[in-house]
This record gives structure tokens, C-alpha cells and sequence, in this order.
């Protein structure tokens, strides 16, 4: 009988510590109607109203972003077409999706062992969206007017509302260019969302308001249409 060799067990402690702290995420639609759920990391599943979707993020994940995709058709190998949220026509997805699309983004175990979570309208809005926290240690945070039937006529699209730097592409609405700096304004456009979601991502340089934190190890539940 041989003994462990001393890089067998560091892999396993690696290996039981990426299990122990890897956060569970609940997607659930409570919208009318289907929609088929995405995440980057994780991939994508139909969804009909009342299911739910759990999978496990590894701590340490960043960058990371979960959305709804509306009035998908897919086929039996998993490729077809969304009117919202589209990811390179993949059922399970392997990149993000095609404005407009409601975002919940995060980054798990970041600075000081925190996790960064918020809901962006930065690529525009498809379905309302609640990001929380399924325990007690730090508030959650919701969008849910109704920004579809009330979206300006210059940024309406197919199935939701498109964000202006989508539609016109410019530094003002954007934050680059000569407006990337940390001084770089909110619009009248921007506010347009600011307005009806106060927690979300109206603009790219709106972090004061909009980024949220929780202890690392927390598990979080999102919410289409709460």
C-alpha cells in the first residue's frame, strides 16, 4: 500500500476547497411566458413559467453575467435564433448575448474576499430581473418597471429597449473616447433608465450606485419577472 504523495493531497484540499466555497445560483421565471435562461459561465436551458435552473459557480469566477433570452427557436442539436439575448444562435451558450438584454453580472471572491454583484441595463432591457441573495447578510437589488412599453421610440427594438451607446455608438453614450474618464456624465437617455430601475446599471461609468457586495460563499437567486 502506497502513501499519498504530497502534491496528490494539495490537489485534493484544491479540489475540496473550489467545491466547498463554489456558489449556488437559482434562476427562476416567474415571466408569463418562456424564456430560455443564460449564464457565462454555465451555459443556457429553456425555461417555462414557474421552472428553475440551479448550477455552481467557482469562487474566484469574474466577469460572469446570467440573462434571459425571449421568442427562441431552436432545434434538436441546439442551434437556432433569439429575438433577445442571442448568443451566436447556441441553445447553451459559450459567450454573451446580443443587446437588448436585462444583465445580472458578478464577480465571486473579489477584493477582500467579496463578491460584486449588479444588474446592468448597460446593453438595454428585455425582461425585469431581481439578483438577491438567498440569505440574510446583504440586500438584493430588482428592475422591474415596465421599461418595455415605456422605451423611447429611438431605442425601441424587437422585444425590448435598447441602452443609446447600442443605438448611436458614441463617446458621450458610451464613456470612451474623450468621456472615458471617471467624470464621464449620466444623459437625458441614460436617466430614461435610471429613473425606473434607481439600483441598476443605467450608463458604463455608474458604479457608485449601482455595484452591490456580499460576503464570498454567499448564493444568490435571479428572478425574471419578480
Amino acid at each position: 500500500m502506497s502513501f499519498p504523495t504530497l502534491l496528490h493531497l494539495f490537489l485534493l484540499s484544491s479540489l475540496h476547497f473550489a467545491f466547498a466555497n463554489a456558489a449556488t445560483f437559482d434562476v427562476v421565471n416567474n415571466c408569463p411566458f418562456t424564456v430560455w435562461a443564460a449564464a457565462s459561465p454555465g451555459g443556457g436551458r429553456q425555461l417555462d413559467r414557474g421552472q428553475t435552473w440551479n448550477f455552481n459557480v467557482n469562487a474566484g469566477t469574474a466577469g460572469a453575467r446570467i440573462w434571459a433570452r425571449t421568442n427562441c427557436n431552436f432545434d434538436g442539436s441546439g442551434r437556432g435564433r433569439c429575438e433577445t439575448g442571442d448568443c451566436g444562435g447556441l441553445l447553451e451558450c459559450q459567450g454573451y448575448g446580443q443587446p437588448p438584454n436585462t444583465l445580472a453580472e458578478y464577480t465571486l471572491n473579489g477584493f477582500n474576499n467579496l463578491d460584486f454583484f449588479d444588474i446592468s441595463l448597460v446593453d438595454g432591457f428585455n425582461v425585469p430581473m431581481d439578483f438577491s441573495p438567498t440569505g440574510g447578510a446583504c440586500r438584493g437589488i430588482r428592475c422591474a418597471a415596465d421599461i418595455n412599453g415605456q422605451c423611447p421610440g429611438d431605442l425601441r427594438a424587437p422585444g425590448g429597449c435598447n441602452n443609446p451607446c447600442t443605438v448611436y455608438k458614441t463617446d458621450e453614450f458610451c464613456c470612451t473616447g474623450s468621456f472615458n474618464r471617471d467624470d464621464c456624465p449620466p444623459t437625458d437617455k441614460s436617466k430614461f433608465f435610471k429613473d425606473r430601475c434607481p439600483d441598476a446599471y443605467s450608463y458604463p461609468k455608474d458604479d457608485p450606485s449601482s455595484t452591490f457586495t456580499c460576503p464570498g460563499g454567499t448564493n444568490y437567486r435571479v428572478v425574471f419577472c419578480p
